[in-house]
């Protein structure tokens, strides 16, 4: 991926360690290639699954050192967070936390205007997001596609192209109690067997998800424990779908 235009790339995502396990080696292609990349988290991931062990530690301040780790790995060149409270996937959205609120209930508008300041201000030329499902119904996800619609509106961001993960995926990782909706089927595939070893270290790097409490193994770090074939086969390409159904490639 030769560079004739250094091109600006901005990856919204919903919590710490999405970065890595959606668009960890597309980040780490661009950024090597180099091109700039900018990181957007929105929430805290205060929620997120773990073990008692983080948990006493003040979980989204772990979240956030190990988000900044992962970061450095994939060549960010800036990262933000927001630290909206983390919506959690459970089928009660739980009242905010004092000084915070939950992203999935935030006003789209307010983080819309937010983001689409960010566009402009970075001169961005692709904004990755999500797709209307949030790719497996997380309402935060969700939030984080309505918000980059209408960011990348107001800011006359040139490109989006939305993470695709497979309807089969995604019916496997969605809990009973959220539907999904048809998505676009992707358009844009990223080869990143390159990256793999930067994607699997940046993914580990959010030590706090790669145990729960029992000290069970989490589906991180099983999946990257797999064989390298595949790991490649699993983790070698990422999807996007652009929603103007254009298959140009990701960089010119």
């Amino acid at each position: 991926m030769g560079v004739a235009m250094a091109l600006t790339f901005l990856a919204f995502h919903a919590h710490p360690d999405d970065e890595a396990i959606l668009t960890g080696g597309t980040l780490a292609r661009v950024a090597a290639a180099g091109h700039r990349v900018v990181l957007v988290t929105a929430t805290d991931g205060a929620l997120g699954l773990t073990s008692r062990r983080y948990a006493a530690a003040g979980l989204a301040v772990v979240r956030a050192a190990e988000l900044a780790e992962s970061a450095r790995l994939l060549g960010v060149a800036r990262v933000e967070q927001w630290g909206y409270a983390d919506s959690g996937l459970g089928p009660v959205l739980f009242d905010d936390p004092p000084g915070q609120v939950r992203f999935s209930r935030a006003s789209v508008d307010e983080a819309a205007e937010r983001l689409a300041g960010l566009l402009r201000e970075e001169s961005v030329d692709v904004l990755l997001t999500y797709d209307a499902n949030g790719g497996y119904g997380h309402p935060d996800h969700v939030q984080v596609h309505r918000v980059g619609v209408v960011a990348a509106e107001l800011a006359q961001t040139p490109r989006v192209l939305e993470v695709a993960v497979s309807p089969r995926v995604a019916r496997v990782m969605k809990p009973r109690h959220l539907s999904l909706a048809p998505v676009r089927p992707a358009t844009v595939v990223v080869d990143v067997r390159d990256q793999l070893d930067i994607k699997i270290a940046a993914m580990r790097a959010h030590r706090s998800q790669l145990t729960a409490d029992g000290w069970l193994p989490r589906n991180i770090d099983v999946i990257t424990r797999l064989p390298r074939p595949v790991l490649a086969r699993s983790l070698g390409w990422e999807r996007f779908a652009d929603p103007t159904g254009s298959s140009a490639p990701l960089c010119p």
